[in-house]
């Protein structure tokens, strides 16, 4: 574990309403070496997504510490979970991450200078790689359900994160769009890349190096 890019311990966390209490995690641990592909799968309400928002610093755990690249993410300022999130974390979500009133160009652009950079040429490979070139002016709306999917892996990809996290990211996608886009995914891990894909899907299932399952907030 002490080898792996990403590197969760004992993760908690719990959900307050009142009076009711929600054990979303119940002290998951995973680690994760750079160049594999693994995925989270489960029910629904099994814990994959609060699993995965912890992991990218964007919910803090009750208990335990996530390291991304022997950087402790987790228990930190927001500030600072956000500036280590964008140099070293790529998300991506079933929703897409693209800001509508945005070019797909211009989000990627947006997602560099967030990490302080501006790499003009990473931006324009992504789209070559991606087959998506000649849509770099369109907005998000213009954009086909497939291509969409793909803008948004782009916009993940744009600083070279260590780790690539994606919750749902072909839940909405025929099967032929799904395959493409674990294609590129399955690639992006032979680049090096620790990818992890909370999915319900078994063809995510079946791309993946190995299966983590939840459920009720614990590993089975």
């Amino acid at each position: 574990m002490a080898d792996a890019v990403l590197q969760a311990y004992e993760l908690y966390r719990f959900y307050r309403a009142g009076d009711e209490e929600t054990l979303a995690l119940r002290g998951v641990s995973l680690a994760v070496e750079a160049g594999e592909f693994v995925a989270v799968t489960g029910p629904s309400g099994s814990g994959k997504s609060t699993l995965l928002a912890c992991l990218a610093g964007l919910d803090e755990p009750d208990g335990g510490a996530v390291r991304i690249a022997g950087t402790r993410i987790s228990h930190r300022p927001q500030a600072e979970r956000a500036s280590l999130r964008a140099r070293l974390v790529g998300v991506l979500f079933q929703s897409g991450n693209l800001l509508e009133h945005l070019t797909v160009r211009a989000n990627i652009d947006l997602a560099q200078r967030l990490a302080g950079r501006r790499d003009a040429a990473r931006r324009d490979q992504l789209l070559d790689e991606l087959g998506l070139i000649g849509r770099g002016p369109a907005r998000p709306t213009q954009l086909s359900g497939g291509e969409a999917a793909r803008a948004g892996l782009a916009v993940a990809l744009a600083n070279r994160p260590a780790v690539l996290l994606a919750d749902e990211p072909t839940g909405e996608l025929d099967r032929r769009t799904e395959d493409r886009v674990l294609g590129l995914l399955r690639r992006q891990a032979e680049h090096g890349t620790a990818v992890v894909v909370a999915s319900h899907s078994s063809a995510v299932a079946a791309a993946a190096d190995r299966t983590i399952t939840l459920q009720d907030g614990r590993r089975t």
